[in-house]
């Protein structure tokens, strides 16, 4: 067993059932200490019971391993920092954060209801917001840690009925680019893992035989890796049926339509250019687009 997590305090949220339940295990199973998370509502986010992450817990310390529960909503700041606070005075670190929670609210956009929109994007995009405001001074000032986003598919790529859960999914992937930046300096590594899973949250959307090929636990090992001491950062990883693949946000060469009265109609008939792929990049940062812009006018102006 190549990778081990001896001595790492972790934290997954969501972790009561599905890939949650997977990932406290397989966390556990290597070694770490675990924190089980879990609100226990129904998958539209509704009710409460810390019994599904009691049972989790149960399961890991059967096997030898340690483990608490906890019921925090994520959407609770509150309840959040207490959750650390309870971590901290357990076991005096935090070292790895799997933000996994999350809810379906699934609906065309033009007949949900703007409450399900803001809840979902309430739980996955505030809920990792402020799991990770919690853990990250613990995190900076022991010069260590590993934050995994829960992204996916429908934020990637979309998926019909779920703006709400693409919206708040791609905004995830944002939150890791800035935060990889700024924690690298402190040896914070943040990525991000787009699971194909058959969970509860899935029931009902895939035929069986596709649903069995899906197994939670053959996307553990991109979350392993992805929070481990060797972890990459700034990575989007997909995961699904046994296959791993990485996610890109990448940026074309362009074309130069400069900014005449013609710019317009030009880049109109150049579009084809301005979209082609041969020879995109992946920018390092945000600002890397504007250097390349300017560089390009410079060339194109000199």
């Amino acid at each position: 067993m190549g990778i081990d997590f001896k001595g790492r305090v972790a934290i997954v949220t969501g972790a009561g059932g599905g890939l949650g339940r997977q990932h406290a295990l397989a966390l556990a199973a290597r070694g770490a200490k675990v924190v089980v998370n879990d609100l226990g509502g129904a998958r539209d986010g509704s009710g409460g019971s810390v019994t599904a992450a009691q049972a989790v817990v149960d399961e890991i310390r059967a096997a030898g391993g340690e483990a608490i529960a906890n019921g925090a909503s994520v959407t609770d700041w509150d309840a959040v920092q207490a959750m650390v606070k309870q971590t901290m005075d357990t076991w005096g670190r935090i070292d790895v954060l799997v933000n996994n929670a999350g809810i379906l609210r699934d609906k065309t956009f033009a007949k949900m209801d703007l409450s399900d929109f803001r809840l979902v994007l309430d739980v996955h995009l505030m809920g990792a917001v402020h799991c990770t405001k919690a853990v990250w001074p613990h995190m900076v000032e022991q010069k260590y840690g590993r934050i995994l986003m829960t992204t996916s598919s429908t934020g990637l790529y979309g998926n019909f009925g779920q703006s709400n859960y693409g919206a708040a999914k791609l905004a995830l992937v944002g939150f890791m680019q800035t935060l990889a930046l700024e924690g690298a300096k402190y040896n914070i590594r943040v990525n991000s893992l787009a699971p194909t899973a058959a969970t509860r949250m899935t029931e009902g959307l895939m035929p069986e035989a596709v649903l069995a090929a899906l197994d939670p636990k053959a996307v553990v090992p991109a979350m392993l890796v992805l929070v481990s001491e060797d972890a990459p950062t700034r990575t989007i990883l997909c995961a699904g049926a046994g296959n791993v693949e990485a996610a890109h946000i990448t940026m074309t060469q362009g074309d130069w339509i400069g900014f005449d009265s013609d710019a317009t109609e030009r880049l109109a008939a150049q579009l084809d250019k301005v979209r082609d792929r041969s020879a995109e990049m992946v920018p390092p940062n945000g600002s890397a687009q504007g250097a390349h812009e300017v560089a390009q006018a410079t060339t194109n102006l000199t």
